[in-house]
């Protein structure tokens, strides 16, 4: 059901139920200058902050569009009734005690007491409007009135409150917090408050999301309104920490698939509350982005190669100068500077207007965005006058260019709140930390997702893992080379089968989700009478062994409770997990996005002919990939699919080994 939340988000009137905590709201409602109505209820208290109590709700002159809710859990139930029955815009239900605790039945009563009205919460501290004045906050924050701003949502409240706290310059038009979430999730507050023509950007801090295609689908519609969304995921969902029988299990865990739900649905991720703070400051003034090209200049050495240290581990590149750029730089620059990318441009130019504006804007020119990294000096103890020129340099090539053009400082404290005001308010992005910055450049530069969504979440019961002869099979089934090979259920049995197989062989125990840690592999058999019997085999595997590999490699697809399947990608073999180098996407993938990840890896030159090394199959290796995402598709009732190690030859790829998780029967 889609509700109408606009009154609740833009209010006309505000009630306010409780003591202690709802005497605090009436007290920012009045602080912020609140124009429209406040009307405390309470059965007994005369007043509330100097205004005037009504006694029962039923005593309000007209139905409140907002609500603050601040009586006990049991008490809140039927408040949220009454004003249901009123017709009411909303309520903000403060009280704990709910689903959070264990009390899903009483979470459940308070939904069903709700109706058609919308409800934030329980278990939720309220809601800021800062283009109205509408405050429903039962506590002191930090937001100033502004015109036009971004949106904040947050699972935390009490990192929604530090956020109010900023002093980067970043003007906020909504905060809000999601509590509980019974009724009204993520994406419906979120919807509600992008549709305001008013807000530039989404922020939201969360430990789970309840509707990942559905969010998906609002990034969509967000950047069709020229709003960019960026996200600081943290926290673990417990289904997707089940125990591992495979190494896919293992090593494609919930925050991985996270980084990679929000990269495939074109949503920016952030890993720090100040990175999310720099991205959405660049989401409010320039929009979302997509190029990842950039220059950056400093009149410094040290900075220059401080930037070029810290970009190393993100996803910008900074390409070098072209051939008229350095004749166009030298000319005004002179013989003594090297010319590069980033860019020392020494102080010859210092103060010079003209000249450090002709530098600024020449460098710009080709790329997605520029970084100058300048760091004004502190004014309670310093002029900071000289600095001036550079940083107006820095406005006017982002005019000229109709380029990014962003003033990073090198500590977050170099750039004072008021100046980081002025300089949003004039379209020019203060980013304050180097590293920050760079992290945040990134963030907002997200490819659009084209309309991508996961897979809906299947629902197994109990599942088994199909021994190897049977997982070999069913890869066969689905058009992926296995070896040539016999199994037996006696060594004996085995060695009688397998006269007809090219040594050498590999002997394989079946029956063991691990079978290397179990002793339970033996390659480079000559004669089967060698291999020593295993006791807890259920049977035998005899394969002939491939040679003349490039690489090995390991493929997996598992469901996920949240996201609905994942693949992850890298190199493989028993020292997998020890090399760590993989690549995990959500399902659906595209060829190219497959190929995209294998390149991705840090070993990815070992696939392309290192030092005279032949060329891996990577072809291959894709279209397995589609192959049993096909399988997996087509097959609800497969859990997982696991190749490790696929041998990558030089032409064609075999599944050496397989774990075929399913649905028991």
């Amino acid at each position: 059901m889609t509700r109408d939340l606009s009154r609740l988000l833009r209010p006309k009137s505000i009630a306010v139920l409780g003591s202690g905590w709802a005497e605090n709201v009436v007290a920012q409602c009045e602080k912020i200058g609140f124009e429209g109505d406040v009307w405390p209820v309470h059965p007994t208290r005369a007043n509330i902050g100097g205004w005037a109590c009504y006694r029962s709700l039923q005593d309000l002159p007209r139905a409140p569009d907002a609500t603050f809710v601040g009586v006990n859990r049991h008490a809140t139930l039927d408040v949220i009734k009454t004003l249901s029955d009123m017709g009411a815009g909303g309520a903000i239900c403060f009280a704990s005690g709910w689903a959070e605790t264990g009390d899903t039945d009483l979470q459940a009563e308070l939904v069903s007491a709700a109706r058609d009205m919308p409800i934030l919460g329980p278990n939720c501290y309220g809601l800021l409007n800062m283009l109205d004045g509408a405050v429903i906050w039962p506590d002191q924050h930090g937001g100033r009135r502004c015109d036009t701003g971004v949106a904040i949502l947050s699972q935390s409240s009490n990192i929604a409150i530090n956020l109010t706290m900023q002093k980067r310059g970043l003007p906020l038009a909504y905060v809000g917090c999601l509590g509980n979430a019974a009724q009204t999730g993520l994406v419906a507050l979120a919807e509600a408050m992008l549709q305001d023509d008013r807000v530039t950007a989404l922020g939201v801090y969360a430990e789970g999301f309840d509707d990942p295609a559905s969010l998906a689908r609002l990034a969509d519609a967000a950047r069709g309104m020229g709003k960019g969304i960026v996200v600081l995921k943290s926290g673990k969902s417990e289904a997707g920490a089940s125990a591992a029988l495979s190494h896919t299990a293992a090593m494609s865990g919930t925050h991985a698939a996270s980084q990679a739900f929000l990269q495939q649905a074109g949503i920016g991720s952030v890993a720090t509350l100040s990175e999310l703070i720099e991205t959405l400051k660049i989401l409010h003034v320039h929009g979302p982005q997509t190029g990842r090209q950039v220059c950056a200049l400093s009149c410094s050495g040290g900075e220059a190669g401080l930037v070029a240290d810290l970009a190393d581990d993100t996803p910008l590149a900074f390409p070098p100068l072209s051939t008229v750029q350095e004749d166009s730089l030298r000319s005004v620059l002179g013989p003594l500077v090297t010319l590069s990318n980033p860019l020392d441009y020494h102080t010859f130019i210092w103060g010079d207007l003209d000249k450090t504006t002709s530098v600024f804007a020449e460098m710009l020119r080709p790329y997605d965005a520029g970084l100058y990294i300048i760091d004004p000096p502190r004014s309670d103890l310093c002029d900071p006058a000289s600095f001036e020129p550079a940083l107006e340099a820095i406005a006017l090539a982002g005019k000229a260019t109709s380029k990014p053009a962003f003033a990073v400082a090198s500590l977050p404290e170099n750039i004072d709140e008021q100046r980081a005001i002025a300089m949003m308010r004039a379209g020019v992005v203060p980013l304050q930390g180097i590293e920050t910055a760079l992290a945040a450049v990134a963030a907002a530069r997200v490819p659009a997702s084209d309309g991508w969504r996961p897979w809906s979440r299947s629902k197994l019961g109990e599942t088994h893992v199909l021994d190897e002869v049977a997982g070999k099979a069913l890869l066969s089934d689905w058009g992926v080379r296995v070896p040539r090979g016999v199994s037996a259920v006696t060594l004996d049995a085995l060695a009688e089968s397998a006269e007809g197989l090219a040594r050498p062989l590999a002997v394989k125990g079946l029956g063991f989700a691990h079978k290397t840690e179990a002793g339970a592999v033996h390659l480079n058999i000559q004669h089967l009478g060698a291999v020593p019997a295993m006791p807890d085999a259920s049977g035998y595997l005899a394969e002939e062994m491939v040679t003349g590999s490039v690489a090995e490699i390991i493929v997996g697809l598992v469901r996920d409770p949240v996201y609905g399947a994942t693949l992850m990608v890298g190199f493989g073999g028993v020292q997998a997990e020890i090399l760590a180098d993989t690549q995990t996407l959500v399902l659906p993938v595209t060829a190219a996005q497959v190929h995209a990840a294998i390149h991705a890896l840090r070993l990815a030159p070992l696939l392309n002919g290192h030092r005279g090394g032949p060329l891996a199959d990577v072809a291959t290796v894709v279209d397995i990939v589609l192959k049993l995402q096909s399988a997996m598709a087509n097959n609800p009732e497969i859990a997982e699919i696991e190749i490790n190690p696929l041998m990558v030859c030089h032409s064609g790829a075999i599944a050496v080994d397989a774990l075929i998780r399913k649905e028991t029967s």
